[in-house]
């Protein structure tokens, strides 16, 4: 036996798979429970007080950020979502989550958006270096491996670099987290970047204010269109 098949055994006996809304045995999230889950027929703008955008233009309020635009699968403020979220980047951090937010990332894109340009790229929204490694893994870089498999759009993970590491944001107000990001990233390699339709994946969408510093980045790098890919928006 490896030591991977030796770890998945000591975790399915000290800690055996049950569902985390319901309690069913032997799934993270059984079907019934992500049925229960609405996700978003419509895109919406990316305002505090979001509207539906049924045309290609953007809302008027929200011409001048420099993120074009945000897919968010469904509403954080649903009880499944936020055990989904909360079990997968917390306590007790079950990485297999991954599983169900591209799910529900993909349902919506279903939905929405079922073409995408050739020049298109995802990109996860990336944490300090430390921060990472302390919590194992990045949660977006783990919802892009399987999105990027199923909608075959390259993901990119070394490029966009977060080089500060910044308080958490959830805090935060919308003027403090939009200062506690700032100059928080960098591009590696511009040349990659230019001309690009960029994918900002996430886990959750709130103020923007990450994602917005995000796609200044990008931008300036040369990206052609910057869009947010996210399992939930939270409103605030």
């Amino acid at each position: 036996m490896n030591i991977t098949n030796l770890k998945n055994l000591l975790l399915d006996i000290f800690f055996p798979k049950k569902c985390l809304n319901c309690g069913r045995e032997e799934i993270f999230f059984c079907e019934d429970c992500l049925s229960l889950i609405e996700i978003n027929p419509f895109k919406y703008c990316l305002c505090n007080q979001p509207q539906k955008i049924i045309t290609p233009k953007q809302c008027p309020r929200c011409r001048s950020k420099k993120l074009d635009g945000l897919f968010a699968a469904t509403n954080f403020n649903q009880p499944q979502v936020k055990k989904l979220i909360y079990s997968f980047k917390y306590k007790p951090q079950i990485k297999e989550l991954n599983i169900y937010l591209a799910y529900l990332i993909l349902t919506h894109l279903y939905l929405i958006a079922k073409y995408f340009p050739p020049n298109s790229l995802l990109i996860p929204v990336p944490l300090f270096i430390k921060k990472q490694k302390r919590r194992g893994f990045n949660q977006a870089e783990e919802i892009g491996k399987i999105i990027s498999e199923k909608i075959y759009i390259p993901l990119k993970v070394d490029n966009l670099i977060r080089i500060k590491n910044t308080d958490s944001q959830t805090k935060l107000n919308k003027k403090q987290r939009i200062e506690n990001i700032k100059n928080a990233f960098i591009i590696k390699d511009k040349d990659a970047i230019k001309g690009k339709i960029i994918f900002l994946i996430d886990d959750v969408y709130t103020t923007g204010a990450t994602m917005e510093e995000c796609a200044k980045v990008l931008k300036k790098a040369g990206a052609r269109e910057v869009w947010g890919l996210v399992a939930a928006r939270e409103i605030i």
